[in-house]
């Protein structure tokens, strides 16, 4: 009988889901930031991304209070210029900040057998954890570009000022090794190479 090599199934590429990259996140209002750069480093993702034509998701959260930047027709909810998605590329509108509540996004997902999910975008402590802690919850393994989300400064529960760091870095220990892997944008540029 011959030897024949088994056919190990390829594994399907992670998708991408970037999140609130909208022109109201540029308002001055918001106050003090954290990783100035986070935005270039979703446009390197996004670059390699679509060099490799993986699957790309965007969300942009679309206000239910009619006084909110983000409300339906208001600049404030149009994508910044540079993260206009492509044609190809999946849109999904939330009104809260899980990506995942009553958008169609986990059926998207599910139906093309997509179970890597590289999630990167703004605010760290809402729309980015809440979303990664659905995901990881669903099954899906769930990986955070630490540095290619942000947020800003803001009073804790009992009133004192913390900064965007400190803000970040809560969300960020909150995920890691229980609802996603949290890495920087270098290391997962290496995990997927190609």
């Amino acid at each position: 009988m011959p030897h024949t090599t088994p056919v190990v199934p390829r594994m399907a590429p992670p998708a991408l889901l970037i999140i609130d990259q909208q022109q109201g996140m540029l308002a001055p209002h918001l106050g003090p930031r954290n990783n100035p750069a986070a935005e270039q480093r979703m446009l390197d993702l996004l670059g390699h991304w679509r060099q490799r034509h993986w699957p790309l998701l965007h969300v942009r959260h679309i206000s239910r209070s009619a006084t909110s930047v983000f409300a339906p027709g208001q600049v404030g909810a149009l994508f910044q210029a540079a993260f206009e998605p492509g044609p190809e590329e999946a849109l999904f509108e939330k009104n809260v900040p899980d990506a995942f509540a009553q958008s169609g996004l986990e059926r998207w997902l599910r139906v093309r057998a997509l179970d890597q999910l590289v999630i990167v975008g703004v605010s760290s402590e809402n729309s980015v954890e809440s979303t990664a802690r659905s995901a990881g919850n669903l099954g899906f393994r769930a990986f955070v570009a630490e540095d290619a989300c942000y947020t800003f400064a803001k009073n804790d529960f009992h009133g004192h000022a913390r900064s965007a760091e400190e803000v970040h870095a809560m969300a960020m220990a909150n995920l890691h090794g229980e609802y996603a892997q949290v890495l920087d944008c270098a290391a997962l540029l290496a995990r997927f190479a190609d």
